[in-house]
């Protein structure tokens, strides 16, 4: 991937030159991705690592929270609540222990940044991680990581053992007085375990399903104790702004989408991987430094932030990918998971895919979850099939109705949504699969599942 820095401005050394799409790019996290050995502590000290730490540690606990607040960081993990004002919750002189929390369960079909920005800069984390520690008063920190991943849970714990070396972790951190450990966890591979909630029951030992709020996990989260539970990329961005500084993070993105963020961009497109961007770039201009989609074929529908998002099409190319923009266009941002899919595909059959993947995830805890996610399988499977009816349509769009905004968590609205949008844009493909008996489109001619379930973008989960 060529990365150069962003319009806004940053010190990093530009990459390719040129004036071309690429200037629009900002390499902060991802900006020595390719050097060797980028994920060693004298790595990322060789690029200022560890100095908005020194910074931090100079600054008390609220003014750290004050900071990030008014550099209008907000979380990258899907919600995009704005980071410092959730530090803010955790109560003060309550006398009980603070916990931070960081959700490296990355399993949204699609999502693939967080895993490699563990695997190539552990130490942005890690530093986040302390300084986070610092503002919200916690001496302990946790990491949950897909299990999965083992070579990047050798990473991470080389890297934390880096840190301890070196005296960022343990006792009297700096000479600043602070203390902090930081514990990683693996997973057992739980889509559910996403879900904050969910995660804190799975790291304390039991089965990972959501929890009912109030109380929300600020007041009594892991071991019922005030915690703060973020995103990877939320937290390794911190370093940089406290280092940098908020009007520097500013300069880049829109007014309420302020900052810069990862894009994974995957699917048939001819220059898959991750771009570093500040927030309110286009498709149409990620995939104009990409090479476009895959040569002599056009987009048809994309997914803006993974398949729990409302999908678009070609008509939403322009649409600036922040939060509000893509909000006030019909879908979420999410984790900015750009999935697109060419005109070889076939709309129900990926969204029987996805919705498969929803199915067989939920924890079944609530009936429209458990239940609707199984009878959408159904149907779709039945219409995919050519063995379904025109009643059957409704019918899906009933169900995905029963289920959205009355599941427990958020599992079930994200299986509705391509439920929703799909029929919204391409009713007439479904209606073809049953007036023709069958599916139109030959699957040889895609690429989705031509060579087996690990290239394929719907299932891109690490």
């Amino acid at each position: 991937m060529t990365v150069a820095p962003a319009n806004g401005g940053t010190s990093q050394p530009e990459v390719g030159g040129g004036t071309g799409p690429e200037k629009l790019l900002s390499p902060v996290l991802s900006a020595f991705w390719d050097d060797e050995r980028s994920w060693t502590l004298e790595t990322y000290r060789r690029h200022d690592g560890y100095e908005g730490l020194r910074k931090a540690l100079a600054m008390s606990p609220d003014d750290v929270i004050g900071f990030v607040k008014d550099a209008g960081l907000r979380g990258r993990g899907g919600a995009g609540f704005p980071t410092g004002m959730k530090w803010q919750f955790i109560p003060q002189g309550d006398n009980k222990p603070h916990y931070l929390v960081v959700n490296a369960d990355e399993s949204e079909p699609g999502t693939c940044k967080d895993i490699p920005l563990l695997f190539a800069n552990p130490h942005a984390l890690i530093e986040g991680m302390v300084i986070a520690c610092h503002a919200i008063r916690s001496q302990h920190a946790f990491i949950y990581l897909r299990g999965e991943t083992v070579p990047v849970l050798r990473r991470l714990h080389e890297a934390v053992r880096e840190a301890y070396a070196a005296g960022y972790l343990g006792r009297n951190i700096l000479g600043s007085g602070l203390d902090l450990d930081i514990t990683v966890h693996a997973g057992a591979g739980a889509y559910i375990c996403g879900e904050e909630t969910a995660l804190l029951d799975s790291l304390e030992g039991r089965r990972g399903q959501p929890r009912l709020r109030p109380p929300f996990p600020a007041v009594a989260g892991l071991y019922a104790c005030p915690t703060v539970v973020n995103n990877v990329e939320s937290i390794a961005s911190v370093p940089a702004i406290l280092h940098r500084g908020k009007d520097w993070f500013r300069s880049m993105g829109s007014e309420k989408s302020p900052g810069f963020t990862l894009y994974s961009l995957s699917g048939h497109v001819a220059g898959p991987g991750q771009y570093e961007a500040p927030l309110g770039i286009t498709l149409r201009q990620l995939l104009d430094m990409s090479g476009g989609m895959r040569p002599g074929h056009r987009l048809k529908f994309w997914t803006p932030g993974g398949s729990s998002t409302p999908m678009f099409t070609d008509e939403h190319l322009d649409v600036p990918l922040d939060y509000e923009a893509v909000a006030a266009a019909g879908s979420m941002l999410g984790t900015k998971a750009l999935q697109c899919f060419d005109e070889t595909t076939c709309v129900v059959r990926a969204v029987t895919r996805w919705t498969e993947f929803y199915a067989h995830e939920s924890c079944g805890k609530c009936t429209p979850c458990r239940e609707g996610t199984y009878w959408l399988v159904q149907l779709l499977r039945d219409i995919e099939a050519g063995k379904g009816r025109r009643s059957d349509i409704d019918k899906l769009a009933d169900i995905a109705d029963n289920i959205n905004g009355k599941s427990f968590c958020a599992l079930g609205d994200g299986a509705a949504a391509p439920i929703f949008s799909s029929l919204k844009y391409f009713r007439a493909e479904y209606e073809q699969h049953v007036t023709g008996k069958g599916c139109p489109f030959d699957p040889a001619a895609s690429t989705l599942w031509a060579d087996g379930p690990r290239h394929s973008p719907l299932e891109a989960n690490a």
